[in-house]
């Protein structure tokens, strides 16, 4: 009898002391900030009224209460201690102290700042509706292809051309690598007959490029990522529908690439004019059964959909893009002087640039490149795999010219859809 310690003087509990360089504890948490110094080793124990399971598989410092007092009070607390963070989270029970878990995000982040961002977008749409312009205008950079040293005195290309342009975007320390993918010659034809082949060919270019990486044997420590995470589809402001180019180009490309409607030059149209077009266009689309960006299968939660049923309800986002400052009302703005006066771009009141930055760069960026990812990319993937008998891909059997294999073997690598064999008695190089 006299080996058991009564519960009034159970050793006490020991609780890490938290950090100096962490704040105050938050406001929930039931537990006074621990001490440092002597007292930390062997601390308070907690307030009376809050339950501390004991025997149970939530061990958090009262592990060592039917351990007698042969224990020592160090090595109670330690092994106590120990097993606060194995078997606490099974219990759900209470953390007794300050452990960091929540420097994950900060260290996340600063992971990502080492490493930068790439993002890669497309713009498509006859000439002369201000796509470079609209990109300027959105990263506040030369950044279009004509910035780069497109000749404005350069003829249309009688086909379409795929034309790329890097650049390097730092703002607050968080550096991108933007590249702009332009379709010079697209719509511009007599007969635009298949003229989108040219664009799918390239996105389905970008995903075999990340895939052939994907399946080296040495893979790199960070793949190349030249997949276009962003399609803007400039409509023209007809006001009245949709051109059947549209369409068909909308309709064979929405589900390799993210495509996001505009209505480019929308000055050109009144208030009125406008908001019938955009609903016609929306109309159209459905009817046409043509997906565009932010699509509904891809909502996560309730909190998306909330979100995205709003950003739908307003596309096509109907834009004006300039990168030449006026003074208005004592202030540089961005705008397209006319007779009657400065269109503000960054207006809301006068047209939806603002509005369409905001969905694009600050806050569905990164789930772009997710969808991309996650859902374009796998299709495009598992795609290939099936094409291939659900096997790795040999587009290069070069590797295996140095070695010599007996005939079944030889085989085997012929007719890629069965899996390797290898020959009694194995085989010999």
């Amino acid at each position: 009898m006299s080996d058991i310690v009564p519960p009034e003087v159970r050793p006490k509990p020991a609780v890490p002391a938290k950090p100096p360089h962490v704040g105050a504890p938050s406001p929930s948490s039931p537990f006074p900030p621990q001490g440092s110094g002597v007292g930390a080793s062997i601390s308070a124990a907690p307030p009376s009224g809050i339950p501390v399971p004991i025997g149970s598989h939530g061990h958090i410092g009262n592990h060592n209460a039917g351990h007698g007092v042969g224990h020592s009070g160090a090595h109670a607390a330690t092994h106590g201690g120990g097993h606060g963070g194995s078997h606490g989270l099974s219990g759900g029970s209470m953390l007794l102290g300050y452990i960091g878990i929540d420097t994950i995000i900060e260290q996340m982040r600063k992971k990502t700042m080492k490493t930068g961002f790439d993002f890669n977008i497309m713009v498509v749409g006859h000439s002369g509706l201000g796509k470079s312009t609209l990109l300027n205008t959105l990263f506040k950079s030369q950044v279009s292809r004509r910035s780069a040293g497109w000749a404005r005195d350069e003829k249309i290309p009688k086909t379409i051309e795929i034309k790329s342009v890097s650049h390097f975007i730092e703002e607050g320390g968080v550096k991108m690598k933007l590249t702009v993918v332009d379709t010079p010659g697209f719509g511009d034809q007599i007969n635009n007959e298949n003229c989108w082949e040219p664009i799918s060919k390239y996105i389905n270019e970008q995903y075999e490029k990340f895939l052939k990486e994907e399946v080296n044997i040495t893979r790199k420590k960070r793949i190349p990522d030249t997949r276009v995470h962003c399609c803007l589809y400039f409509i023209s402001p007809t006001g009245h529908s949709l051109r059947q180019l549209d369409v068909e180009f909308m309709k064979h490309l929405s589900h390799s690439v993210n495509i996001i409607p505009i209505i480019a030059k929308a000055d050109t149209l009144t208030i009125d004019e406008r908001q019938e077009f955009k609903q016609r266009v929306r109309k159209e689309l459905e009817m046409g059964g043509i997906e565009f960006y932010p699509q509904k299968e891809f909502d996560e939660d309730m909190e998306d959909k909330s979100d995205n049923d709003k950003i739908r309800e307003a596309m096509p986002f109907a834009v004006v893009g300039s990168d030449k400052e006026y003074q208005v009302n004592g202030k540089r703005v961005l705008g397209r002087k006319t007779a009657w006066g400065v269109v503000e771009v960054e207006n809301p009141n006068h047209c939806e640039f603002a509005q369409l930055r905001d969905f694009l760069i600050r806050s569905h960026l990164q789930d772009l490149k997710e969808v991309t990812h996650n859902i374009h990319y796998e299709a495009y993937r598992a795609k290939r795999l099936n094409e291939n008998g659900g096997h790795p891909l040999f587009h290069n059997l070069n590797l295996y010219s140095n070695y010599h294999f007996p005939s079944p073997f030889q085989e085997c690598l012929d007719d890629r859809t069965l899996p390797l064999r290898v020959p009694p008695g194995g085989y010999s190089h």
